[in-house]
């Protein structure tokens, strides 16, 4: 019985926290060497995922899901916006509110993205059963929580 509860001891959690900045650190680097030929770095990456998963996200929702300023958020919008990878368009009912949507540019750069990240992800999903990937997505879900 008690040891069903052994993966909530101090030190498993540090491991895993561990774990998780490990893998961060390898799936992110794979793509790096794309963004540093485009003048980019990681917070470029990040609102690029987030607005190629969830076209037409509102800045307020960025904000939010980055937890970042809104000053470094519009300094990450304006390089995109000057690369031509992003665009932004007005909200329909509230002409304040911006959405953000990838440009067609800005697909095929995130799909470069994506590819550079994809076989380490998928190459660790091929090793372990549909369940665990169930699990591992459901554990990451509870993390942001």
């Amino acid at each position: 019985m008690l040891k069903d509860f052994l993966y909530l001891k101090e030190k498993n959690l540090k491991d895993v926290i561990e774990l998780l900045l490990k893998s961060y650190t390898s799936s992110f680097s794979d793509s790096e060497q794309t963004l540093k030929r485009n003048s980019l770095g990681k917070a470029h990456h990040r609102l690029i995922i987030l607005v190629d998963n969830k076209p037409g996200l509102k800045v307020s929702e960025i904000l939010n899901s980055l937890k970042v300023t809104k000053q470094s958020l519009n300094r990450v919008i304006q390089d995109l916006s000057k690369k031509d990878l992003i665009s932004l368009k007005k909200g329909e009912k509230d002409g304040r509110e911006k959405k953000i949507f990838l440009t067609d540019k800005g697909i095929n750069f995130s799909d470069s993205l994506f590819n550079s990240q994809k076989s380490r992800i998928l190459s660790a999903f091929k090793k372990s059963s549909p369940d665990e990937v169930l699990y591992f997505k459901n554990v990451l879900k509870r993390i942001i929580e």
